[in-house]
């Protein structure tokens, strides 16, 4: 039985429709969620090699030569430290977070004030929020690994 001069969609016809539209935003969410950590990634590079800019001025200008080392140095430097030895003659603000909004770790091979620190290093938690280890260099594939920066290099750092 056909009613003649009925027009619209039928049930199956609109939950077709709605299938597909929420495949196609699952697919959109995922895709925004990625790009979102990696633009964290990105950010949080950039706010290190700012760091290290101003880390690799006051070496230049103290004759210090650094060479790169995959270690993550021991002594801990603290946010009013590093103020202190680069602001604001090499850098007029300092990032302190990364793009996960945690502090970055900051360390030397020396103590502030002994002898002259031939290695510092950079480091962010990733988006786990904890340190690993030790570190495997070259590129990391994981959101959770950690991006580390060391004497003018990435040794860590987000595969493209």
């Amino acid at each position: 039985m056909r009613r003649e001069g009925r027009r619209g969609f039928t049930l199956i016809e609109l939950l077709v429709v709605v299938a597909i539209v929420g495949i196609l935003a699952g697919i959109a969410i995922v895709n925004y969620l990625i790009a979102l950590q990696r633009a964290k990634q990105r950010r949080t590079m950039a706010d290190m090699r700012t760091i290290a800019q101003a880390w690799e001025s006051k070496g230049a200008e103290t004759h210090g030569y650094n060479v790169a080392g995959f270690t993550f140095p021991s002594v801990n430097v603290t946010d009013a430290q590093l103020d202190q030895l680069l602001s604001p003659t090499y850098a007029k603000t300092l990032p302190k977070v990364d793009g996960w909004n945690r502090s970055l770790a900051f360390a030397l091979d020396q103590p502030i004030g002994g002898p002259t620190a031939s290695t510092y290093a950079i480091r962010s938690s990733g988006s786990d929020g904890a340190y690993e280890g030790t570190y495997t260099p070259g590129p990391i594939t994981h959101f959770e690994c950690d991006i580390v920066y060391a004497n003018g290099a990435f040794v860590c750092y987000p595969e493209k």
